[in-house]
Parts: structure tokens; C-alpha cells; sequence
């Protein structure tokens, strides 16, 4: 299994942005000395919920600073961009890193950040699909041109180059049924933030692999993204997890402003507006214990025994070859972050790399049960 790492760059009162930004970016200097197979850069916009605005410039950074680790998106929120810029830019850094790089797109969820680029929310999903298909073309055609419904692009080529075919390592999160297909024919992956409880991931993945069969392509594994709270006594481990999961939810509800429901009226986002009720609870102390509670217990926490099971459970639900997990969250100090991700590089993840446990792919179980689906929590 492989295992990688993300930088979430959350905002804190009382601190310069560049004394947090610096913190993380030591963070991400340390992954490839510790074993980590990838490191991920998020995207998001204008809140400082995560002080990311181009992850594929972060990613350039650690280009000139690594040798060997993967890099990776999660993700490029395509609605707000220019397609053949992305295209460019994901050519230029497959040639700076030595083909090390790999994909995932997203069509977003914020209206602020919607706002902020002048892109009706509306257009989210079409304008995701498209974007998704004109890229994947654009690297793929030494030559090619395009007649859409958002763009039309005369005859061009991408140079430089790519040297790696980087459209075959692509990866799609929050896929939509109505979008499901068009990812599956071009060969996307399913990238799958961890939100709720296990099983319904599991379902949401063997949705995906059905229409990916039914396409005439057989699926990736499917690229889990996690947070970790690791610690010598599951005690410790699980608090750190409320605490700082806890302030994780307060970040995602005033970027996102869920708990409002304004997104119940906003075509193709009518599901989020489920959510309302969910995240107005937030606001009385005892629902809000429970479901950071709940949040805590979808994630990877205990001991160093305790998250190598949950991995394997993870696994063996999901099919997952590859997860990356966020060890500094919620305005975590920068020493217990690295404390929580040095403990789970030397005790935790040499077992799920060369462990013959964790190599095999175990074919999805059957899945039966309730499951809840009023529970949302971005990366």
C-alpha cells in the first residue's frame, strides 16, 4: 500500500499566514525523509480555511526539493479555471518532477469561492465535465482542438510536452452520477474523502466501478484521504482527534456555510442542502460532542496497533492501494503535528508498505445495513 500526506493550511487568529504556511511547508519537507510515497496540495480560496490557492505551484516547490515521492492534487477545483492553463501547467510540472505526479479534480462546494471567481455555481457540474474531457484530450493529442459548450479552442498543441501520459493518473472526488460515466470512459480514478461511515464510501466506490465495467474499463483503486491521530495510548490519540476534528468542523461550516442551507436552491448542489440541519447543531454543546465524536471515530486514531487494523478494515471495504492522511488539522500546534506524523511514519506505515497483508487486493465485500448520509466534511 502506498501511503502519502497533505498539507491543509488552515488560518490562525494571532498568527501571521506566512508563520502557519511556513510551518506546513517544513511539514511537507519532511515527508520524503520519512518514508511517505506522496505528498498531496489542496486548493481553496479567499477564508483561510486552507491557504492553498495553486497547489500545482506548491507542488512545483517541492519539485526542486525532493527526489523521489509523488506528487499530488486533491484537488484542482476545474470550474474555476481556464482548461488549457491547467493543461500547461500539469505538462510543465510532469517534466520538473520526472513524471512523479499524479491528479485529482473536483468541482467545489463554496459559494464564496464560486463568488470570488465570478463562476455561476450553477454551471459547476457541466462546466467540471467538460474541463475534465478537454484537458484529458489536450495531453493526451499531440494535436487537438475543441467545440464545447464552455469553450471552443481552435487547433493547438501543449508545449512542452508531457514525458508521462499524467491524463492516465487521473482522479475524480465527489463524482456525481450524471458525471460518473464521463469520468469512467476517461479513465478516471475515484478520489474519496473520508465523511462518512466507511461503508457508504464502500457503496459509493462499487457504484463507480459498476458504470467504470459497464463502460468497458476496469477501475483504479479507488485514492482515500484521511485524517490520523496517533499516539502511544489510544486515550491520547482520541483526544487529540476531538479537540482538533472538533475545530476542524467549526473551519468547514464558516468557509462553506452549510448550516444555512442556502445550497438547497443551487442546481446541482440540491443534495447539500440536507445539510443544513446537520451542521446547525454545531451551535448546541451536547450534538456537537456527538458528532465530533462520530467524525473522530471515521477517521484513523489510537495506537500504532489500532490505526494499522482500521487501515486494513479500510481496505478491505474500499479496495484502496493508496491513502493520504492529514496529521496537522484544526490549528494542531506544528510540534504535535509532527510528532503525530513522525509516530505514524516509524511505527505505522513500514507494515502497510512491505507487510504482504496490505499489498493484495482483496475484491469488495458484500455490503448490507443502514448507513447515515447527513454527514459532510470536506477536506
Amino acid at each position: 500500500m502506498k501511503i502519502g500526506t497533505d498539507l491543509s493550511v488552515l488560518a490562525e487568529d494571532g498568527r501571521s499566514d506566512a508563520a502557519v504556511l511556513a510551518e506546513h511547508l517544513m511539514l511537507g519537507d519532511l515527508a520524503e525523509p520519512l518514508g511517505f510515497d506522496s505528498l498531496f496540495g489542496l486548493e481553496h480560496h479567499f477564508t483561510g480555511y486552507s491557504m492553498s490557492p495553486s497547489p500545482l505551484q506548491l507542488l512545483t516547490y517541492f519539485a526542486g526539493r525532493t527526489k523521489r515521492i509523488m506528487l499530488g492534487t486533491c484537488v484542482i477545483v476545474l470550474p474555476w479555471q481556464d482548461p488549457i492553463r491547467v493543461a500547461e501547467q500539469i505538462a510543465y510540472l510532469d517534466l520538473l518532477c520526472g513524471g512523479r505526479c499524479l491528479f485529482g479534480f473536483g468541482r467545489g462546494a463554496a459559494s464564496v469561492e464560486y463568488a470570488g471567481f465570478r463562476i455561476p455555481m450553477e454551471e459547476a457540474r457541466p462546466r467540471f465535465a467538460e474541463s475534465a474531457q478537454l484537458i484529458t484530450k489536450a495531453l493526451r493529442d499531440e494535436v487537438f482542438d475543441w467545440d464545447g459548450e464552455y469553450y471552443k479552442i481552435p487547433e493547438m498543441s501543449i508545449r512542452p510536452r508531457p514525458m508521462s501520459h499524467p491524463e492516465r493518473r487521473f482522479y475524480a472526488s465527489s463524482v456525481s452520477p450524471e458525471s460518473a460515466e464521463i469520468m469512467a470512459k476517461l479513465g478516471f480514478g475515484m478520489m474519496v474523502i473520508m465523511q462518512n461511515e466507511w461503508v457508504k464510501a464502500a457503496r459509493d466506490i462499487e457504484s463507480f466501478r459498476e458504470i467504470a465495467m459497464s463502460v468497458g474499463h476496469a477501475p483504479k483503486p479507488p485514492l482515500i484521504l484521511t485524517n490520523v491521530s496517533v499516539a502511544e495510548s489510544r486515550d491520547e490519540a482520541v483526544e487529540r482527534g476531538k479537540q482538533y476534528l472538533g475545530a476542524k468542523w467549526d473551519s468547514i461550516d464558516n468557509h462553506y456555510k452549510f448550516s444555512d442551507g442556502h445550497l438547497a436552491t443551487v442546481k446541482g448542489y440540491e443534495s447539500y442542502g440536507k445539510m443544513a440541519k446537520t451542521y446547525s447543531k454545531m451551535k448546541d454543546a451536547e450534538s456537537r460532542k456527538k458528532m465530533t465524536e462520530f467524525y473522530v471515530n471515521i477517521q484513523i486514531v489510537g495506537t500504532p496497533d489500532d490505526c494499522i487494523q482500521q487501515i486494513g478494515e479500510l481496505q478491505r471495504l474500499t479496495g484502496t492501494d493508496h491513502i493520504v492522511c492529514d496529521f496537522s488539522y484544526g490549528g494542531m500546534p506544528h510540534e504535535e503535528g509532527e510528532l503525530n506524523m513522525r509516530m505514524f511514519a516509524t511505527e505505522v506505515m513500514p507494515t502497510l508498505q512491505h507487510d504482504h497483508a496490505f499489498k493484495a487486493q482483496v475484491p469488495l465485500p458484500e455490503l448490507e445495513g443502514p448507513v447515515a448520509d447527513d454527514i459532510f466534511a470536506p477536506a
